[in-house]
């Protein structure tokens, strides 16, 4: 809840992948509060009243998910919203003639993008959750310490770079910053 709140303040890139690991994390504590509360927000060094939060926040996460279905797999609607937020605006910056920038940037992500979602097994996800997909799962096998292509390396450096793209620019509208109106 804390780490969440400040990450979707300051890049929501990062809150987005952090709210998938908090999903896995439910999932591989098998919705189970108490487990929860020993094994996660018991490492927390906050105060009671904070702790006692945060477990209201992950209990509201387990009904969201049992509720939405995802008990398996996917993500609960307030992540598909992200995904959507950031879609929605990743089209608009493509049509904007301000931002040649980040169509070139787009444009050197796109081949990859492209080859994940032929990969993918006809998993129909948009080219941003595509993107977040790709990030999401080279971070896991970071933390499983497997081993890592060159060739995939290079991709999710230049995919990662889109997504920072992406988010700066997410945060700029948010702070009223980017007009994407023709001159």
């Amino acid at each position: 809840m804390i780490v969440a709140n400040e990450k979707r303040k300051k890049n929501i890139a990062e809150y987005l992948l952090y709210m998938w690991q908090v999903e896995d994390l439910i999932r591989a504590n098998h919705f189970d509060i108490e487990k929860i509360k020993k094994d996660i927000i018991s490492q927390y060094d906050q105060p009671e009243a904070v702790k006692e939060k945060i477990t209201r926040w992950y209990e509201e996460l387990i009904d969201m998910m049992r509720t939405e279905g995802v008990k398996e797999k996917g993500h609960i609607q307030i992540n598909q919203n992200v995904i959507i937020e950031l879609t929605d605006l990743h089209l608009r910056l493509l049509k904007s003639p301000q931002e040649t920038v980040y169509g070139a940037v787009y444009y050197q992500t796109l081949p990859y993008i492209v080859e994940l979602r032929s990969k993918s097994g006809g998993e129909k996800l948009s080219e941003i959750e595509t993107c977040f997909t790709a990030l999401y799962g080279y971070l896991l096998l970071r933390m499983q310490q497997k081993p890592v292509s060159e060739e995939t390396q290079q991709a999710i450096k230049q995919i990662s770079s889109f997504l920072a793209l992406l988010a700066e620019k997410y945060r700029q509208e948010k702070a009223g910053e980017l007009n994407l109106e023709e001159k």
